[in-house]
């Protein structure tokens, strides 16, 4: 199976909500590696790579939210693999 990678831009009330939380537990749920990151500009932003089953997975999750946020928007651009990953993480806690 043929690995992508994304790079996911989250605008709306993303912030302040646990959504990087939310997100990282969802990806480690479904085996994809990357980071997510809360932005200067209040968006959150997403680096996965996996397969492209868990990562549509993870972008139906991601549009969905965890119950404070609000998604308006998702910002969504195929980006070379990487490779570096080992796990997902949270970036600037």
């Amino acid at each position: 199976m043929k690995i992508q990678a994304k790079r996911i831009v989250v605008h709306g009330r993303v912030q302040g909500v646990g959504f990087r939380y939310f997100v990282r537990d969802a990806a480690l749920r479904l085996g994809l590696v990357g980071d997510v990151r809360n932005c200067p500009d209040s968006t959150v932003e997403i680096v996965v790579e996996g397969t492209s089953a868990p990562v549509e997975a993870l972008v139906g999750e991601v549009r969905r939210g965890p119950a404070p946020a609000r998604v308006e928007r998702l910002d969504i651009v195929d980006i070379p693999v990487e490779g570096n990953y080992r796990s997902f993480t949270i970036e600037g806690r």
